[in-house]
Order: structure tokens, then sequence, then C-alpha cells
């Protein structure tokens, strides 16, 4: 009867019912059987029955007051819900064992199972995906553990990037800039508010972009860094159209600093026609004409 999963999940779904005959549920024994048929379930690739399995298996343990293990089953049926494709159930249940894990009071546990989900959504539906990850960054950040978020915020940018989703993609690296600073990552911050114009830039916004690094220079830090250096010539380049000047800034080791998908959109900068920008920056430069000067 051991090896028969079937007969398993019959036998502990009796454990937890009340009946003429049991006057009391049994979760412990019941719990132990739904984990052995989960992965039995699991071992013989039936995905459907082991996810279902493993979602009572931890309704079990929360019911043995045990959220920790109630958690990693949660996990575990979400990893079968990605193999079968059910990319809603992959969120819900990813975002249950985080809560289980909290109330664990174990934060970083909590946003790892967020990450978890979000990469496994990331071909599936990648705009849960970035959700995820920006419900990762908050646990950490809120448990005062920002510097364990800059790799979530770096997918969540990369994600972004992929869905062509420009301002958002620069909105995320901001925050991922920001969240540096409360933890004196002043080199992370730096480089965080570069690829954040270098993205306005691959998204053709000039404006945009030196709206950005105006904003930026206000943060002495990085108005004294390489990088703002980097950005200041940069939109330099931009301004007066120079195309050579843009690609030769672009390539620079500062840039190449940077993470990969950054540099990969760098590489292809301009993105469209730069002496546009020149024509605007001529006229913002006239001065008008003051009648009374003659000299």
């Amino acid at each position: 009867m051991g090896s028969d999963p079937e007969k398993l999940i019959t036998k502990a779904d009796k454990l937890t019912k009340l009946s003429f005959t049991r006057w009391s549920i049994d979760w412990k024994s019941a719990t132990g059987l739904y984990e052995e048929a989960a992965n039995l379930f699991r071992v013989a690739k039936s995905y459907e029955k082991a996810k279902e399995a493993f979602e009572k298996a931890s309704k079990g343990q929360e019911m043995l007051s045990s959220p920790w293990d109630a958690a990693k089953h949660m996990e575990s049926a979400a990893t079968m819900a990605k193999e079968l494709g059910n990319w809603k159930e992959v969120a819900d249940f990813y975002r249950r064992a985080s809560e289980l894990y909290n109330e664990c009071g174990r934060a970083q546990p909590a946003a790892d199972a967020l990450g978890k989900g979000a990469r496994a959504l990331e071909d599936g539906a990648p705009d849960e995906a970035v959700q995820l990850y920006t419900e990762a960054c908050a646990i950490l950040e809120e448990d005062g553990k920002e510097q364990m978020a800059f790799d979530l915020y770096r997918d969540a940018a990369r994600v972004y990037l992929k869905l062509e989703k420009y301002e958002d993609a620069a909105t995320i690296l901001i925050s991922l800039a920001l969240a540096a600073d409360k933890c004196n990552a002043t080199h992370s911050q730096c480089k965080a508010y570069l690829s954040a114009i270098i993205v306005y830039l691959y998204a053709h916004d000039f404006k945009q972009a030196e709206k950005c690094y105006n904003d930026c220079c206000q943060v002495d830090v990085f108005m004294n860094s390489d990088q703002g250096r980097c950005a200041g010539k940069l939109l330099s380049a931009y301004a007066e159209g120079d195309v050579e000047d843009i690609k030769r800034v672009a390539q620079s080791s500062t840039v190449s600093n940077l993470d990969h998908t950054i540099i990969k959109i760098a590489r292809k900068l301009p993105t469209g026609d730069v002496s546009a920008f020149k024509n605007e920056s001529m006229k913002d430069n006239e001065e008008p004409l003051d009648e009374d000067d003659l000299t």
C-alpha cells in the first residue's frame, strides 16, 4: 500500500474528516501521508496530483503550527504548477509561501520565495514576475536588508527592458539607487543612476534623460563620481548631435562595468537621429537680441 499514492491520499483524507467512528482529526498522520503521496506523484511526473498533495501537506503543517514546513510544501506545489504552465497558481503559491515564512519572522526566505516565483514567471507571465520582484524588494527593505535587494531590483529592470517598458525600467533602477543610498553602497548607487540615464537614452527620450541626470546631480556622490562624469559626457555628446562621441562614451570602461543588460543597450546608442537634439540645444543657447546693447 505504501507505494500507491492514490490510496495514501484516500487514507489521509479520511483522517482529516470527522465521522460517526472518528471524533477527532489526526493531522499529524494525515500530513505524513500527504507528504509521502506528493513525493511519489512527483517522481511519477504526475504533476497535477503532486501539486494537490503538496497543497494538502502544506495545510496539514499549518494545522500542526509549523509554518516553515508549510511554506516549503507551498514552494513544492508552485514548482508543480510551473511544470503544468499554470502561471496564476505559480504566483499564488509562491506568495503564500512568502506569507508563511513571514509568519516565522524570516524576511530573507520570504523574499527568496517571491524571487523564485518571479524567475519562474519571467517567460510565461513577465508582468507578474516584475510584480513579485518588487514585492520581494519591499520585504527586504522593510526588514532593513536593502543590500540583499540589489539583485532583485536588477532582475526587475532586466524584465522591464525585455518588455520594452523603458520608463518602468528606469524607475526601478532609481529605486535601486535609493536602496543603495540607505546602506551607503555609493558605487552601486552611482551605477544605478547612470544605468537609468542610459535606459532613457536608449528609449530616445533625451529630455527625460536630461531631467534624470539633473535630479541625480543633486546627489554629490554621483556628481563627483566616474558614473556622473560619464553621464555628463554622454548627454553633451547627444546635445551636440555627435554620433561618434556617443559611441565612444558608450564603449568606455565606466559603462563596461555596469550590468550586462545595460552594457548591451548602451552599445546600441544612439537609437535614433540625434541631429534634432543639436538644433534644439542651439535654440536654447541663443540669447535674445538686446536692442539697447549696440557693442
